[in-house]
């Protein structure tokens, strides 16, 4: 016969599987309605949100797909994504490797420098990121777009990349230099090739954020040819009246990549965000 502590603890699982459906439920029922609503017709939906679809409107997936619209939206928003990726890949593992290797005179400042970045979203400098595009002669770009959204990206992925690369058994890098590499080929040659992980995390960060963000192409881009799709979904929208069929199956369509993507990953993301959680 089990104690009463015994009991407790067979239950500590279950309260996991309760507590992890709860969340389950609130991701996956605004997914599911999404999805379904772009089934429906415009009435059906405004009377049944949330219900099954009576009648099943294929077309309004057909319509979309066989827009031409809709793979230059797409186009866009994978054009801007790959660049913010690799901006943000490129600029904060190399400062992430040197602020967690290399020692030098006012490292601490200049790293907390860059962690500011964590309280200042995007939109509290939105005129001067304006100003500073337009003076480049990057409106109506990609690059003016992917290069603020890397920007507010860094501080972020530089503290994922720190903690991956001060991680790492330091004899790796003292084997490297005494065999006579630089900071820049132990850096090329043995800690990105142990960074899987954390390369997989952050590109995944910076894709998701990049894909679905909206204020800064509707500030920095004029031009419908330029927008990506979170701009797109205005073509579905009238001055009276809005298609929101339309709109949830345009919805639906876009956000099947950034879920592909993280399935993909997932492995890795997970191996990046837990490095170094567990020690002994």
């Amino acid at each position: 016969m089990s104690s009463p502590g015994h009991r407790g603890l067979d239950l500590v699982p279950l309260y996991k599987v309760l507590f992890l459906t709860v969340v389950a439920v609130f991701v996956a029922v605004p997914l599911l309605a999404t999805a379904l609503g772009g089934f429906k017709s415009l009435g059906e939906l405004r009377t049944s949100p949330f219900g099954i679809p009576h009648e099943w409107e294929w077309r309004n997936y057909a319509g979309i797909l066989a827009d031409w619209h809709y793979w230059l939206y797409l186009g866009n928003s994978l054009v801007i994504a790959l660049l913010s990726v690799a901006l943000t890949l490129v600029a904060a593992s190399m400062a992430a490797f040197v602020f967690a290797h290399v020692k030098f005179f006012g490292s601490r400042a200049l790293l907390s420098y860059f962690m500011m970045g964590l309280l200042f979203p995007a939109a509290t400098a939105i005129l001067p990121l304006f100003i500073k595009v337009r003076d480049l002669g990057l409106l109506d770009s990609y690059f003016g777009v992917a290069l603020p959204q890397a920007a507010f990206g860094l501080a972020m992925a530089i503290l994922l990349f720190r903690r991956f690369f001060r991680d790492l058994p330091e004899e790796i890098m003292e084997a490297a230099v005494v065999d006579g590499c630089s900071y820049i080929g132990c850096f090329r040659h043995m800690v990105l090739p142990l960074s899987r992980p954390i390369l997989a995390t952050v590109a995944t960060i910076a894709f998701v954020q990049s894909w679905n963000a909206y204020l800064l192409p509707l500030v920095m881009l004029n031009n419908d040819a330029m927008y990506p799709w979170p701009l797109g979904v205005m073509r579905y929208q009238g001055e009276y009246l809005s298609d929101w069929n339309l709109i949830l199956a345009f919805i639906t369509l876009t956000i099947l990549p950034t879920v592909v993507t993280f399935f993909a990953a997932q492995k890795h993301i997970v191996a990046g965000l837990t490095a170094g959680a567990v020690k002994g």
